[in-house]
């Protein structure tokens, strides 16, 4: 895929405010500034806590849960679906995963997210959209896109895992980042053989995706390695989807699969090793 496939601008977003074939969809690490901070006018949201996450499982809700989820915010599958949040579109990115997950063909990030709308000036609101509701119909999960553990340790010295955490996280000093709480894997560290590039090295200062060329320069050691797996993983999954994001859909490499379950699976396991 190309850069215009998958990004937009602010300024493309913002003349298509109007287009009914575009839905604006926040996804936010802070799930209450949809309501209390404002959004982009008709955007609809959905909870990364309690609706992107089973209820009593750790993982991810089920095909015909995400078609209701979609279903409800009145999104149908011939819709632009353009996903943004804040922190320079850090949970915005998983959603972006889960909808290629569930086959959603025309999905984009909006380059920069909040933060480049915002500081370009543009208009957020807290009125809420009515939108009719549709019946969404999800494909089965694409899972050449998505690893297991079980995947995770079958491949360990075959596959190239890339650790997007901080470096703090990945040397096992943190169990999650600073000044969140220190929750995650029974163990700290990182999984054997993984490098340490930490996902916002991907960006500019106010949240755009650096060059291609500069993207290149950061991820050349993976680049450089045509037909070697690479998996993405962080603490809960997020981060590493914005890694797959910049590997996978910018970078346009084919074999780029996101362990979801990452740190706070594998750092529970009994009898894998560890690295420090």
């Amino acid at each position: 895929m190309s850069r215009d496939d998958v990004l937009v601008s602010t300024s493309w977003a913002e003349s298509r405010l109007d287009d009914d074939s575009v839905v604006f969809l926040e996804v936010d690490e802070d799930v209450a500034a949809y309501h209390t901070d404002g959004h982009i006018p008709g955007a609809v949201a959905l909870n990364w806590r309690t609706e992107l996450q089973e209820e009593y499982a750790r993982d991810l809700v089920g095909r015909e849960r995400f078609a209701e989820l979609l279903s409800a915010r009145g999104i149908t599958r011939d819709h632009t679906v353009v996903v943004y949040g804040g922190n320079h579109n850090w949970f915005a990115a998983y959603a972006y995963w889960y909808l290629r997950l569930y086959g959603h063909a025309d999905v984009r990030l909006l380059d920069g997210g909040r933060m480049r709308w915002e500081r370009d000036g543009l208009p957020l609101t807290t009125d809420l959209p009515r939108r009719p509701v549709t019946d969404y119909v999800a494909d089965p999960q694409d899972l050449s896109i998505r690893a297991f553990r079980d995947d995770v340790l079958a491949g360990l010295g075959t596959d190239a895992l890339v650790d997007v955490r901080s470096v703090d996280e990945y040397t096992g000093r943190l169990a999650a980042p600073a000044g969140l709480p220190q929750e995650g894997g029974r163990q700290r560290g990182h999984i054997p053989g993984a490098v340490s590039i930490p996902w916002n090295r991907a960006v500019t200062r106010d949240g755009t995706f650096r060059t291609d060329a500069d993207l290149r320069e950061i991820y050349a050691d993976l680049l450089d390695q045509p037909g070697r797996r690479v998996v993405t993983y962080c603490r809960i999954g997020e981060r590493s989807s914005h890694t797959w994001f910049v590997l996978h859909e910018l970078l346009d490499q084919p074999a780029v699969v996101n362990y979801d379950g990452s740190w706070v699976e594998y750092g529970s396991l009994i009898g894998v090793p560890v690295e420090r």
